[in-house]
């Protein structure tokens, strides 16, 4: 099975190109060449990169992000950034060879972080072919428990045209029959799911009190 990855790969780098430093991202704090920088030092420095998940590492994770982020907002030191992230990580790194599932998503949010942090109207779903939109799919449906651990309510995540995923509450004593339906084209519920609620253009369904619960989990 050929790997979808990447196809995001070089839609991100095509993307911090065309926004250039100093953009806007969905990243709250993070300009273009910050974003550039978490990928970067995400694929090459392990140490750095386990931050990401571990808490007591994440403060010098972000502190070594921004500052390469910062020593590269020149246009030059720019796009030798970018030019990295379109390479990838080196042949001995375990992302060169891992497939899909820890590079797909993660490169695809992130190039609707770029495409979308300096927009306030909608931007338009990018279109995929059907073997890209299905990789995504199955992606999504294996990390969706993950995402939505402690949701107060079930979750369904729907493209309306029989693609479905169920998960349920994880919160303990929590009601599984509120359920909320999440519908939209599988890349926009990614970013739903990826804590980008306010970008993805779906719809949400719900008894009103099911979905406030939702949208408070977000909002934590």
């Amino acid at each position: 099975m050929p790997w979808h990855h990447p196809l995001e790969r070089a839609a991100l780098a095509d993307a911090l190109t065309l926004a250039g430093p100093g953009a806007p991202t969905l990243c709250e704090g993070w300009s273009t060449e910050h974003l550039a920088a978490h990928v970067v030092l995400r694929e090459s420095a392990p140490l750095v990169a386990a931050g990401i998940v571990l808490r007591p590492l994440a403060a010098r994770t972000e502190r070594m992000t921004l500052d390469l982020g910062e020593r590269s907002s020149t246009p030059e030191g720019y796009a030798a950034l970018v030019d990295r992230v379109r390479t990838g990580p080196a042949p001995w790194h375990p992302l060169r060879w891992a497939g899909d599932a820890p590079q797909l998503l993660e490169l695809f949010v992130h190039t609707e972080d770029v495409r979308r942090g300096a927009r306030d109207e909608g931007v338009a779903p990018r279109p995929a072919p059907p073997a890209h939109v299905d990789a995504l799919w199955r992606g999504l449906s294996q990390v969706a428990r993950l995402l939505y651990r402690g949701c107060p309510v079930t979750v369904v995540l729907t493209d309306g045209d029989g693609q479905l995923t169920r998960v349920p509450s994880g919160r303990r004593g929590a009601d599984r029959s509120a359920t909320v339906v999440v519908q939209g084209p599988v890349g926009e519920l990614a970013l739903h799911a990826f804590d980008r609620a306010g970008a993805a253009q779906v719809t949400v369904d719900g008894e009103p009190e099911a979905v406030r619960a939702l949208d408070g989990f977000r909002a934590r």
